[in-house]
């Protein structure tokens, strides 16, 4: 059993810690970065095939590297991984892959980080693991008398393996409705059960990101944005009552403050509901064989079942801390009380109004600057 020291040590080698990396690489801080798969982006890499970023390639990069003038507006899963990988060498990080933490405390002033192999000693710390980590259990009354497959969203990867069948989708976030298009284009019979009331915003407004209007809309308090938004979003989504969704009490912007979620960002599922090629039916009620009975009394049969219903929100706990560095996590940086305190950061904790991406790019620098700015010679 080792005892490895580091000025620096980074848990994670996916987009947070790739990104904190360069930043600490910029300002020439010596750092290790440790990795439990084995390379670098491995959420990536387990997705979706057809998942493509929701938000923009402009305000989806990490810091000191764009995407390539070739990538769409929109890059796929394969072409963030291509950038992920090539951000990894721009900025020669050589993450310990294998490498899961086991145990975090702070001993003597350092910080100790247990593995199976041995132990990181360093005087700073940066937990970029991600917000999500655990998917949510799948459980309905009956479930186990269904014979079809039933599956989380994670383990989904194309509709081509469920062509020429009848699929109900569980839930209605980001990840759901991309599926729910891939089902119905790769040649199934998609449904969904939305359980609970929604916001849904377009991906683009007139050609605009819709990112880039709530970067001019984050100056505003969330529920005067959403206010000032709300008749433009009509416009363009429509009424979403007329489809079988509920909406929301309050906007896409109070939700993200109140509920630390993201809104939906519709890709073109909206007009397949409209269509009649994606059904929506209400919460289930209970399961019976192939018959799946929904809680307004209508049934239907189904061959399968994927479950877009979510994660755990994982605030990192692994780590020995006080519960206030935790809650400290529901808000931006810049206004967190506890920033840095005792040597330990988290990246891309916080969800953005303005992009998961950009926020984490925008960590990164100053978590880096933070650092230097406490260290002699920086």
């Amino acid at each position: 059993m080792y005892v490895k020291d580091t000025h620096t040590l980074i848990i994670g080698a996916s987009i947070s810690g790739l990104a904190t990396a360069a930043c600490l690489h910029r300002k020439k801080i010596e750092y290790l970065i440790i990795e439990k798969q084995g390379r670098v982006a491995a959420p990536w890499h387990s997705h979706y095939d057809r998942l493509h970023l929701h938000t923009s390639k402009g305000s989806s990069h990490l810091p000191y590297k764009k995407f390539g003038k070739r990538i769409p507006r929109y890059p796929s899963r394969e072409q963030v991984i291509d950038y992920l990988e090539d951000y990894q060498r721009t900025f020669d990080i050589h993450p310990i892959f294998n490498t899961e933490a086991t145990t975090i405390r702070k001993t003597d002033g350092y910080w100790l980080t247990g593995t199976a192999g041995g132990q990181f000693r360093s005087k700073y710390l940066i937990m970029a693991t991600g917000a999500y980590g655990k998917p949510r259990p799948i459980e309905f009354k009956g479930m186990e008398t269904f014979p079809g497959r039933v599956l989380h969203s994670y383990e989904y990867r194309s509709g081509r393996d469920f062509k020429g069948q009848n699929v109900l989708l569980i839930g209605f976030g980001n990840s759901a409705c991309e599926i729910a298009i891939d089902l119905y284009e790769q040649g199934s019979t998609p449904s969904m059960s939305v359980r609970s009331p929604v916001n849904v915003v377009p991906r683009d407004v007139l050609g605009i990101p819709v990112l880039r209007l709530s970067l001019l809309m984050n100056r505003l308090p969330p529920r005067i944005a959403d206010v000032i938004s709300a008749p433009l979003v009509k416009w363009l989504i429509g009424d979403i009552s007329k489809l079988g969704l509920r909406k929301m009490p309050y906007g896409p912007l109070e939700q993200i403050r109140r509920d630390g979620k993201a809104p939906v960002l519709d890709i073109g599922t909206i007009r397949h509901i409209r269509d009649g090629c994606i059904k929506v039916y209400d919460d289930i009620d209970h399961i019976d064989g192939k018959t799946i009975y929904f809680i307004d009394g209508k049934k239907e049969r189904f061959d399968a079942i994927v479950a877009g219903i979510g994660y755990y929100r994982d605030y990192a706990e692994i780590v020995k801390v006080a519960p206030c560095r935790f809650d400290d996590l529901r808000v931006s940086i810049d206004n967190q009380k506890y920033f840095g305190q005792d040597g330990l950061y988290f990246c891309g904790y916080w969800v953005s109004p303005t992009g998961q991406i950009r926020e984490i790019a925008s960590d990164a620098k100053k978590i880096a600057g933070d650092i230097a700015r406490k260290e002699p010679g920086h």
